[in-house]
């Protein structure tokens, strides 16, 4: 399947082919729900969607990893390292790290914002001194380097039906609600880390600080005001979710199967977390094996329809007497008025939904795409 993606592509260096295939893997390894999403993506699209996704996959095990922790000043210099590096593959396509060398290819591939990496990478610094959001407002400014971004940075790869900057603001407020989503189901694991994701000020009208919570972790035991808190968090987060979706109906035809599925199944994380009663702070919430497929499966099928109208309208445009060139309104798969690509990949999942009829997969690949942000 590496192969075909790289081909259908039109990747052909060793090496440039070397560095996707790991971001591949990052995509497979950590990112469970995006990396089926990214499986419902036209083939070509799929590769560049892995990469925006192992660039911030590798810059938050930076500031995250567990399983190698480092003291705060290495994390500090790998990340400034990992900056200047990036700075210099975005201006020559090149790169000591691979995925630097993917993401920088990808970005000039897909016309793809160099400040909104630099934006990314500004967030990712903030985890290593700031541990908690006084207000909403707070964590919004956070969240856009965090997650916004990464929907700002898939647009040009999944192309829009109607302008850019029409799309965005639901991009970006797809990455938001992944984020989100990701902030309350990872309460606990993030306050093992020493950080609070969710807004003081939110928690505070419940009656919840930091130590209730770090009380709740380490007992185990339970607390009405935690329990409205984290009620309270999850309508937040589908107020977003609700801000983003009609972003979907604007995308590519070919893509919006795709995204909505993600956004069916991250959304479905709520849905998990509710119904096992708000207990984050002692388990993580995750979606069934069996849901995840059906979703799949749905959006499978939609895929299908959806390319069959695209190659029936190619056929038709290219007819005696037929008007216009093929791909240009966006049914095709190309961007349609947005002056993108039409093909869908940075790592953000784009972050747009579609219609609630759709199926697809919302926040495929990357969309996403940090532990924190919206990767798994």
């Amino acid at each position: 399947m590496t192969r075909r993606e790289l081909d259908a592509a039109g990747i052909t260096d060793p090496a440039l082919r070397t560095a996707y295939t790991r971001c591949r893997r990052l995509n497979a390894r950590h990112g469970r729900t995006y990396f089926l999403a990214t499986r419902l993506l036209p083939v070509e699209r799929r590769s560049a969607v892995h990469a925006l996704y192992g660039f911030a996959r590798w810059a938050d095990d930076i500031v995250d990893d567990l399983d190698r922790p480092r003291p705060l000043e290495e994390r500090d210099l790998l990340l400034r390292r990992l900056e200047g590096d990036l700075a210099h593959g975005l201006r020559t396509g090149g790169g000591d790290e691979p995925v630097v060398r993917a993401v920088a290819d990808t970005s000039a591939r897909y016309g793809i914002e160099h400040t909104l990496f630099a934006d990314f990478l500004a967030s990712m610094r903030s985890d290593l001194h700031v541990t908690d959001y006084p207000t909403y407002a707070d964590l919004r400014t956070y969240m856009h380097g965090s997650a916004a971004v990464i929907g700002l940075q898939m647009l040009p790869v999944l192309g829009t039906v109607t302008s850019r900057e029409e799309a965005a603001p639901h991009a970006a407020d797809l990455g938001v609600a992944f984020q989100l989503t990701n902030f309350l189901r990872d309460v606990g694991e993030d306050l093992d880390r020493g950080r609070v994701y969710l807004p003081a000020d939110l928690l505070a009208a419940h009656g919840v600080d930091r130590p209730l919570l770090e009380w709740s972790r380490r007992t185990g035991r339970r607390d009405a005001r935690i329990h409205a808190a984290f009620v309270a968090a999850e309508a937040m987060t589908r107020k977003v979710y609700r801000a983003a979706e009609p972003g979907i109906a604007m995308l590519d035809p070919r893509v919006r199967p795709c995204i909505r599925t993600a956004f069916v199944l991250y959304r479905g994380i709520l849905d998990a977390i509710a119904e096992q009663g708000y207990t984050v702070l002692h388990r993580r919430a995750v979606v069934s094996r069996g849901r995840r497929a059906a979703t799949a499966a749905a959006g499978a099928v939609h895929i299908v329809r959806a390319r069959y109208r695209a190659r029936t309208a190619d056929r038709a445009l290219r007819a005696p007497g037929g008007s216009g060139t093929p791909g240009t309104s966006g049914t095709s798969g190309t961007s349609g008025t947005s002056g993108g690509s039409g093909l869908s990949g940075t790592s953000g999942g784009s972050g747009l939904s579609g219609t609630s009829g759709g199926s697809g997969l919302s926040g495929a690949s990357g969309a996403a795409l940090r532990r924190k942000g919206s990767v798994r």
